[in-house]
């Protein structure tokens, strides 16, 4: 054993020996996980607890993620634009990470938890979601409210007094309940670039309506302009299950595609999806018209270049 190995073997014993030994997150105060934080975010989720130690075998560094700015298009270089709108399901195996519970890194919250949270803090503007042009801004209770549900009363008789009484019994928001999310998109070939780019314009869960049981129909919650919580969805991470250590923002999950969607609707002169264009339209011919228009846009490109 040489000098160096020597004392730090004798070093190391004596921390041990004393008691003194402190795991701190580089960039935390020394009691963050005692806190109602994790050790980089905002608890989202009022039920999940961090952790009281490191959880894990490194010093994790903070990881501070800025959104890549857009390019400025001109639209003197448009040559051709589509608007789209499409629909993620949450339920396939490549969207999974919209329902990953969280961690440490993310304040133990869904994706939907994240949106949330940043509308209750004043971070971003939710608007009606009954109009995808965002002209109606809704407010935070209202938003609220619309997850989950107005609070209903029952009567209560007392078994002693035999007196009615009215209780009034709040409704919890399920964050499983949202189990897709709507795109708005626009589809662009700048000639500038010599590219087609694509820019999301807005973004709403929706959630699923079960009465008595029952499946009733799903519902949009609210619309988020996508350009204004960019900021926000850059601070949070998503679940990677090929790598723990490799994981892309949720603000680059987006912008590099990583997600699976299908075509709901195109722009058109009736401005309808799919579903209500022809008379007898089953979900299977829904599904060869958004292919249809996946493969129309990306020959759209190619049709650029050659012609």
């Amino acid at each position: 054993m040489t000098i160096l190995n020597t004392l730090r073997f004798t070093a190391s014993a004596v921390l041990l020996l004393s008691g003194t030994v402190s795991y701190a997150q580089p960039g935390s105060t020394a009691d963050l996980s005692l806190t109602d934080k994790g050790y980089y975010g905002v608890k989202l989720d009022s039920s999940w607890k961090p952790s009281r130690t490191p959880d894990g075998a490194y010093d994790r560094v903070a990881h501070n993620s800025m959104p890549i700015a857009w390019q400025h298009l001109r639209e003197d270089d448009i040559l051709w634009k589509k608007r789209v709108w499409r629909e993620i399901d949450t339920r396939e195996k490549q969207n999974i990470g919209f329902r990953y519970m969280g961690d440490e890194n993310t304040g133990g919250g869904m994706f939907i938890e994240i949106l949330i949270d940043g509308i209750k803090r004043g971070k971003v503007k939710a608007y009606s979601s009954y109009d995808d042009r965002f002209t109606t801004p809704l407010s935070k209770e209202e938003v609220l409210e619309s997850l989950a549900g107005k609070p209903d009363t029952v009567p209560v008789t007392d078994p002693i007094t035999g007196i009615e009484t009215i209780k009034v019994i709040k409704k919890d928001f399920q964050p499983e309940a949202i189990t897709s999310y709507r795109m708005k998109e626009d589809w662009i070939f700048d000639r500038n670039e010599g590219k087609m780019i694509v820019r999301i314009v807005g973004l709403a869960p929706v959630k699923d309506i079960i009465v008595d049981g029952s499946f009733r129909g799903r519902q949009p919650m609210f619309w988020l302009y996508y350009p204004d919580i960019r900021g926000l969805l850059s601070q949070y991470e998503v679940f990677n299950p090929a790598n723990d250590v490799a994981r892309y923002t949720w603000d680059e999950f987006f912008e590099s595609r990583q997600f699976s969607s299908k075509i709901t609707k195109v722009s058109n002169p009736f401005q309808a999806e799919f579903k209500d264009l022809g008379n007898s339209m089953n979900p299977m011919e829904t599904l060869y018209e958004s292919q249809h228009a996946a493969e129309m846009i990306f020959n759209k490109e190619h049709d650029m270049w050659v012609y």
